[in-house]
């Protein structure tokens, strides 16, 4: 089927709900975050460490944009000490496979970057052996 073929109702509606998908997850630092919560639930200091070049400020920022998508969950431990930990939802896990598959097309198509990428991204709970 044509392009001209399309139902325009059709392409408005994917279109629609690409735009929404890449207005959270194309904000910068916020993909990697969510990559870096699929080893499992990591502290503040935890992720501030797994997303190179992020202030404390921007990250405490996406993180909270994050939590108010339902993709990203808070968890305060009254301590002492207190303690916030941050984890993902069933709808920020569902993620997984479109993450994965980003990560396999970056791969092929753009090759190896200079960074390291996110830390268990494809080794599960790497960053909850860290935490303690």
């Amino acid at each position: 089927m044509t392009q001209e073929h399309r139902d325009a109702g059709q392409c408005a509606a994917a279109g629609g709900a690409v735009e929404r998908v890449f207005a959270l997850l194309g904000k910068r630092w916020n993909g990697v975050i969510l990559a870096s919560l699929m080893s499992g639930p990591g502290r503040f200091v935890e992720l501030r460490r797994a997303v190179s070049g992020i202030s404390e400020r921007v990250l405490s920022d996406r993180l909270a944009e994050l939590a108010a998508a339902g993709l990203v969950s808070r968890e305060v431990d009254a301590g002492p000490p207190t303690r916030v930990s941050y984890q993902l939802t069933p709808a920020g896990e569902a993620l997984r496979p479109a993450l994965d598959e980003l990560g396999n097309w970056a791969e092929q198509f753009l090759g190896a970057g200079e960074e390291g990428g996110c830390p268990g991204m494809r080794e599960p709970r790497a960053m909850e052996s860290r935490s303690g």
